[in-house]
């Protein structure tokens, strides 16, 4: 319905006399307002935003006088719209909001290992008025011949306060483990302010910058506690199709070891809540352990699952 609105509107509409620049140009006729009502009405309808926004658009080069009744309408039933969204996020329980992603796929990685093996990933998100919640959990597991060739555990819990649109002041914990990389466990805590750069319904980019505290135990029964500075990346971008691509990256910097992580991903929605993702990531620690290489790669082929 959405669909066949947004397309018939604007070469109907366009099709119409447009004559009011004209000083002579006559007033447009009673039939001509009532379609423009019509299609404005069953936009209104079906809940189609960008068919309300062009049928107000050229309404206003097709019937000037009626324009700002046209005008109005639209605006009531974006704020009576806009209102009942908020009431109804208000009075939702707290998992009514929660929307999830699982991904199950495969990896071949480069550096300390070169294997192929299974991971799987757990991204949960609750969307609120005031406050958002990110959580994600990663396991990558590998055996061969019986040893473990492969071992990385991760867990991440970001909650948002949105102090605007786009501003907005977040907090993060992470811990890992990852023997390969040389530390049993790794703890970090943040703080911060984050923005949301570019918001537009194809593009969307979110920087956060803050100070963090790490605490590494590493495999070598040494540990290591600092402060550090955080730094985030996450760009989404819709390129039409059902295909999306998304860059993350974070920084760590300190004085002992840093650490900086970057995944490039590419999505293509299959059918119904079914992807297909392909990955690349990098995680660069700039003073490993001795023995120990400073960068790892891994290349995933996943398959997503929205709830």
């Amino acid at each position: 319905m959405r669909k066949t609105i947004s397309l018939l509107a604007v070469p109907l509409l366009a099709a119409m006399p447009v004559q009011a620049q004209s000083v002579d140009a006559p007033i447009p006729s009673v039939e001509t307002s009532l379609e423009v009502q019509a299609m404005l009405d069953a936009a209104m309808k079906a809940g189609d935003e960008g068919a309300v926004n062009a049928i107000v658009k050229y309404a206003k080069a097709a019937d000037k006088q009626r324009a700002e009744a046209f005008e109005k309408a639209a605006s009531a039933w974006k704020k009576e719209r806009r209102e009942a969204a908020e009431r109804r996020i208000r009075e939702a329980r707290f998992l009514d909001l929660v929307k999830g992603r699982a991904e199950v796929g495969g990896y071949y990685t480069t550096g300390n290992t070169e294997q192929i093996g299974l991971t799987g990933v757990l991204d949960l998100k609750r969307e609120g008025l005031d406050w958002r919640h990110k959580l994600r959990v990663q396991a990558d597991y590998q055996e061969s011949l019986g040893r473990t060739v492969r071992e990385r555990y991760l867990a991440t819990y970001e909650p948002n306060f949105k102090v605007d649109d786009r501003a907005y002041v977040y907090g993060a914990a992470l811990f890992e483990s990852d023997r390969f990389l040389g530390f049993d466990a790794r703890a970090s805590l943040s703080a911060g302010a984050g923005y949301t750069a570019v918001k537009t319904p194809a593009l969307k980019i979110d920087v956060e910058l803050g100070p963090a505290f790490r605490h590494t135990a590493f495999t070598d029964a040494t540990t290591e506690s600092q402060l550090a500075a955080r730094g985030k990346l996450d760009l989404d971008w819709k390129l039409g199709g059902g295909v999306t691509f998304s860059q993350d990256a974070s920084a760590y910097v300190q004085e002992a070891n840093s650490t900086i992580t970057g995944k490039t991903a590419l999505r293509a929605r299959l059918f119904g809540p079914f992807s297909a993702q392909m990955s690349y990531a990098v995680n660069y620690e700039s003073a490993p352990p001795v023995g120990r290489k400073t960068t790892d790669t891994t290349s995933r082929a996943s398959l997503l699952i929205d709830f």
